[in-house]
Order: C-alpha cells, then sequence, then structure tokens
C-alpha cells in the first residue's frame, strides 16, 4: 500500500532519523523523501512517499506509530493513503 506522509514543525536534530526508524520498524519503505528548511524561522517540511506492508503493520498501526514519534518531536505527522491524497488533489 503505498502512502504519503507529511511532517512539518520547528526544525531540530534528528527528525529524519526518528520519522526513517518509526517507519523501519514498521517494515515500510521510503520510496521518495523530500525536505526543505522554510524561512528565517527554520520551518521544517518533509514529504515522503513509502510502501507499507500490511502483513507486518496496517495502515492504522503505522499512523499510530507516527503519531507517537511526532508527539516525541513536537512535529505533526500526517499519512494518507496514496489514492486518497491523489483523490484529495484533483482538479
Amino acid at each position: 500500500m503505498k502512502c504519503v506522509i507529511s511532517v512539518l514543525g520547528k526544525d531540530r536534530s534528528g527528525i529524519v532519523a526518528a520519522v526513517a526508524t518509526t517507519l523501519a520498524q514498521c517494515n515500510a519503505n521510503i520510496d521518495d523523501i523530500s525536505q526543505t528548511i522554510l524561512g528565517d524561522d527554520e520551518i521544517f517540511s518533509m514529504t515522503m512517499l513509502v510502501t507499507l506492508d500490511p502483513e507486518t503493520a496496517g495502515f492504522n498501526e503505522v499512523q499510530q506509530q507516527l503519531e507517537q514519534c511526532g508527539q516525541a518531536l513536537g512535529v505533526q505527522v500526517i499519512i494518507q493513503r496514496e489514492d486518497v491524497f491523489q483523490f484529495m488533489y484533483k482538479i
């Protein structure tokens, strides 16, 4: 199952590592990743395209793990199924 993950918050060390570790623990594969630091306020923004392995960890479990990771980091982490994401942003 393909999913889009968005991470947004104040930049700090370890965000990419923590999110990637959480995904690895769920046996998810990172297919693509893009990150940037926005403006002088150092707002961290990252978008990932990942493939989940539902036999290891389903969408809801991965979502819960990412929410806990985001809370620990003080950032917002949102995961959406790719088909839902594509539908939401289709013109």
